[in-house]
């Protein structure tokens, strides 16, 4: 069973900075993909950032020039460097996997975790 596991989140000031880990139960190499996705209260659950297997990134606009996602395969973990942050990034951010079978994607969730920038 997949598991994902996500710590760093917490509170601060507008134009500071946090990590976000996701650690997985398997090795990253068996998801086609991984990524953070964050929701707002009363918002949609929308994509911050993706990376694949092949290493290819892909970034909300909101969020480029300031965020940065990478993998650190040895620990099956995949981070989310958070940078400049705004009161508008205030969302419980949640770790995301992807495997594909047999043309179905399957998509597992971490528990979420709480970042909130003050102004």
């Amino acid at each position: 069973q997949v598991q994902l596991v996500e710590s760093g989140g917490g509170l601060v000031q507008a134009g500071g900075s946090l990590r976000l880990s996701c650690a997985a139960s398997l090795s990253t190499f068996s998801f086609n993909a991984m990524g953070w996705y964050r929701q707002a209260p009363g918002n949609q659950r929308e994509l911050v950032a993706a990376i694949s297997s092949s290493g290819s990134t892909n970034y909300a606009d909101s969020v480029k020039g300031r965020f940065t996602i990478s993998r650190d395969n040895a620990k099956n973990t995949v981070l989310l460097q958070m940078n400049s942050l705004v009161p508008e990034d205030t969302a419980v951010y949640y770790c995301n996997a992807q495997r594909k079978y047999s043309g179905t994607t399957y998509h597992y969730w971490g528990q979420g975790t709480q970042v909130t920038v003050s102004s």
